[in-house]
């Protein structure tokens, strides 16, 4: 078993006081151990050193993950699946769906959106299942399909972005709302002019927020 006693070794980095004030941060959605991201990723680091030598894929390691209580694991879980991203399949993008709503939350589902986003680059049919996922109820799965194009910069497909965008105007959803304008400020310094555009072509349908965020480096 590759991950031999990476959970033991994360747990025994174990701080009650620092779990108290973690889990207000996140509005007490989830327990937690206390640990905060930098030592999680230390920990794990020669695990997941060890799956890649390997090319393994090991789901079920993720789904022992999402089954802890604790929210470090379902973190150790993304830091994974992001250590073997270039791995993945598009017919793994089904369980990525299945993380991406279980136990949701902007943590987890933003560092899953980095996951999607390069499976959507080096597999471009994926580009249609975006769209999809932009017009679902599911708000975590809308949040990935705007922001799975993060930081792709000039690979960036702004006829699928304004797409995916466009499909979620007029909702008073806070992650959405937040998700479009952060997608437009990323892009915004690559192409400045077709984000300046955008908004203005756009203004009288976007949410303040997503304009707000969206302006920044304008």
């Amino acid at each position: 078993m590759w991950y031999g006693n990476l959970f033991e070794e994360l747990k025994s980095l174990q701080d009650s006081e620092r779990a108290v004030s973690m889990a207000a941060y996140m509005r007490n959605q989830f327990p937690f151990l206390g640990i905060a991201a930098t030592p999680r990723k230390l920990v794990a680091k020669s695990y997941f050193r060890i799956a890649l030598q390997e090319h393994i894929i090991d789901f079920d390691f993720v789904e022992k993950c999402f089954q802890q209580q604790e929210r470090e694991y379902q973190q150790l879980a993304v830091d994974y699946l992001l250590s073997i991203q270039n791995l993945l399949t598009p017919e793994d993008l089904n369980r990525i769906k299945k993380y991406i709503v279980t136990k949701s939350w902007w943590d987890t589902v933003d560092g899953l959106d980095g996951v999607v986003g390069n499976m959507t680059l080096r597999y471009p049919e994926l580009k249609k299942v975006m769209v999809e996922w932009s017009q679902t109820d599911n708000i975590w799965l809308r949040r990935v399909a705007i922001d799975h194009q993060l930081l792709f910069k000039n690979k960036t497909d702004t006829l699928l972005l304004a797409e995916i965008i466009t499909n979620n105007f007029g909702t008073k959803e806070f992650f959405i709302n937040k998700a479009i304008g952060w997608s437009l400020r990323d892009y915004s310094k690559t192409n400045p002019q077709w984000v300046k555009d955008f908004i203005q072509k756009h203004s009288s349908q976007m949410a303040p927020l997503s304009i707000r965020e969206g302006s920044k480096y304008l």
